[in-house]
């Protein structure tokens, strides 16, 4: 995306970096400085650059982002050990290691603000006031570049009574409601396995990355978006938040089972456990027809009364599977036309060919530890006649200033 109209190229563009990132991606003409570190911008950026951006990660000089030592486990030699939570969130970036309180001439605030002037997007996640504190406030940076989008993220918001709070996944998934819908019981608040509102916030910010790249293409200025880890939590919320907002009604975990729906859920069997998803009265009748049930029982016909019961549905369905193994259960749902799947560990969610086939493993040459394999971006772009297109070659993260003295020169090139 960018400001030009159609007779004119990136090289015309006056600040522009041509071929910023890889030809024929979708944000290939887009710089990104970085200056995030954990997970919640990170990840953001790496959405950013996984589309093509150039993104330039800005590190501390002092071990650089926090999750380069957050472990175990880590990876490689002893001296270049890699974390791999740092190697889940920073593919497809150059690291340069700035201090930016060196505000000495030609000394690394400078450096910082030479990346400022050149850049699309500006991406960070300090708490409130500290961008203002390092000169680097809002208006600065819309005095320097007109152009600049900048998406901040915090933990509970840039303002209200408590918009100054530092964000950590955890406790937002407690403060936003979500650990109270997850557990098996509403005394067994559980936090989702990953650190899904850091996820969400990188997600919804480089959403809103892109709408203000496409705003600017009509307006030629930059705008500031904001999110935050309680943001993003709320903001999927989906039927749980109106099951409150409009039916007044709290909802509570209940383990594996779903609030609305029945039976839809983790069952027992034999040797181990399925899920199944009846989520129509079609699929009920199915299921029934399928396993000798039937799907006119007193109480069973219609999904309200089953969710009335749940417990006894549960059971039915349960009794039912007790005589079947895993396996051939799964093969007879499929055969009955009934959605359904196992629980996988995740060893074999990396070895399974519908991964694989989706391109959501890639190998990539780290500088210290040889070939790797990542998890992989979870779009695909495809023309108009199948063809599948954009693919580019995915870089490996980088050691900390790994781009440092190229980043310099070029910026002295530039200047």
């Amino acid at each position: 995306m960018t400001d030009q109209t159609p007779d004119q190229t990136s090289e015309q563009t006056p600040g522009r970096t041509p071929g910023a990132g890889p030809s024929g991606t979708p944000l290939s003409d887009v710089l990104v400085v970085d200056l995030t570190r954990a997970l919640a911008g990170p990840h953001a950026t790496m959405m950013l650059g996984d589309l093509g951006a150039r993104v330039v990660k800005v590190e501390t000089p002092q071990g650089g982002d926090d999750t380069r030592g957050w472990g175990p486990p880590f990876v490689g030699e002893p001296d270049q050990r890699q974390s791999t939570y740092f190697l889940s969130a920073n593919r497809n970036k150059e690291s340069i290691a700035l201090d930016l309180k060196d505000d000495s001439e030609g000394g690394d605030r400078e450096v910082l603000l030479r990346l400022v002037d050149r850049a699309d997007v500006l991406v960070e996640n300090f708490r409130t006031g500290v961008l203002e504190r390092l000169g680097l406030g809002i208006e600065e940076l819309q005095r320097r570049n007109p152009r600049l989008v900048v998406l901040s993220i915090t933990g509970f918001g840039h303002d209200g009574p408590e918009g100054g709070r530092a964000g950590y996944d955890q406790i937002a998934q407690g403060e936003a409601g979500l650990m109270s819908l997850t557990g098996s019981g509403p005394d067994d608040p559980q936090r989702v396995g990953t650190p899904i509102a850091d996820l969400l916030s990188g997600m919804y910010g480089a959403y809103g990355v892109l709408a203000a790249l496409n705003e600017r293409h009509r307006t030629g200025r930059g705008s500031v978006v904001r999110t935050s880890l309680l943001a993003s939590l709320v903001g999927v919320h989906a039927f749980q938040g109106t099951r409150w907002t409009v039916a007044g009604e709290v909802g509570r975990a209940q383990g594996n089972h779903h609030p609305s729906i029945s039976p839809y859920g983790l069952f027992r069997c034999r040797d181990g456990a399925v899920q199944i998803a009846l989520g129509s009265e079609g699929l009920w009748r199915r299921f029934c027809a399928g396993f000798g049930l039937d799907p006119e029982a007193e109480g069973l016909a219609t999904n309200p009364e089953r969710v009335a019961v749940r417990e006894q549905v549960v059971a039915l369905v349960e009794s039912v599977f007790a005589d079947w193994d895993s396996e051939p259960l799964l093969a007879r749902l499929a055969e009955v036309g009934v959605p359904a799947g196992k629980v996988r560990t995740l060893d074999e969610v990396y070895t399974w060919d519908q991964t694989l086939s989706q391109g959501l493993v890639v190998d990539v040459e780290h500088s210290t530890l040889g070939t790797v394999s990542l998890p992989g971006p979870p779009l695909r772009f495809f023309a108009g006649d199948g063809t599948e297109v954009t693919r580019r070659d995915h870089a490996a993260p980088p050691v900390l200033d790994e781009h440092g003295a190229a980043l310099r020169a070029w910026l002295e090139e530039e200047a």
